[in-house]
């Protein structure tokens, strides 16, 4: 599996990967790849996505594979950080599940562990009505303002929507619905930070929930007046707060913390 890669930083210091979100690529992460300039940044492009190859079907645990290759092959002994968006998040905790040693600490940022009950076929007709709105401008700009994806990065952004095919969008949707949390999750090491925002669906403050229930080592917390796309809506404030908890495990008196 081609799986194009960002290289940026010390590259000597211990590991800092970037799992970006579906439909968007690495650049999402160059506010953050900026700040924390004093890791070995990594920032693949998942497969589906951005300059990564096409040639196999997407699924997340084929993703989460090749990923973990990666993250081995540049890892030489030294701790690996993961930060993961959305259908990265996702990722990120299939790769804790295949390999509880590899990652030490995993930031987990809106993964919807909670699979929504769209019957198949319905999901691929509603990709297939509504998939020539992907080339539309008008359409992208909406798009992209849900993410918070400013003006600077949305030419970008619309040229890799253009980009996607029917075919890559309806298998990531249906691997994205039905995620569910791995049944191991409770028996690994892995300490994780899992965010979500406070204006974002009840799915997802229920998926968070369900990650730090599940999670011995799991500190949850809800970001107060954002929705999903926290990375790209306030790049300092999730700066700090990342920065803090690795190097402290502590954070900001703003956000509310989900009970264990």
């Amino acid at each position: 599996m081609n799986i194009h890669v960002k290289e940026c930083g010390d590259l000597e210091a211990p590991l800092l990967v970037f799992l970006h979100g579906g439909g968007v690529s690495g650049w999402m992460w160059s506010n953050q790849v900026d700040y924390f300039h004093h890791y070995h940044c990594i920032v693949p492009d998942l497969p589906h996505h951005g300059l990564s190859g096409r040639e196999t079907s997407f699924t997340i645990l084929n993703s989460a594979e090749a990923l973990i290759r990666l993250i081995e092959k540049k890892a030489q002994g030294r701790d690996v950080i993961v930060i993961g968006f959305s259908l990265g998040a996702q990722i990120l905790l299939q790769m804790i599940s295949i390999n509880p040693r590899l990652i030490t600490k995993a930031i987990v940022n809106s993964a919807l562990v909670r699979p929504i009950p769209i019957p198949e076929k319905l999901l691929e007709l509603s990709v297939k009505s509504t998939f020539p709105l992907i080339k539309s401008r008008w359409f992208s700009r909406l798009q992209a303002k849900t993410l918070y994806i400013d003006d600077d990065l949305f030419e970008t952004y619309y040229r890799e929507s253009c980009q996607m095919t029917q075919d890559s969008l309806t298998q990531i949707l249906k691997e994205n619905v039905s995620f569910r949390l791995p049944e191991n999750v409770h028996e690994i090491s892995t300490r994780i930070l899992t965010t979500v925002g406070a204006k974002e669906k009840r799915i997802m403050k229920t998926s968070a929930t369900m990650i730090t229930h599940a999670h011995p080592n799991s500190t949850g917390i809800i970001i107060p007046s954002v929705g999903h796309g926290i990375p790209l809506a306030k790049p300092d404030q999730f700066n700090q707060l990342v920065d803090q908890w690795l190097k402290e495990e502590r954070l900001p008196h703003d956000v509310g913390l989900i009970e264990k």
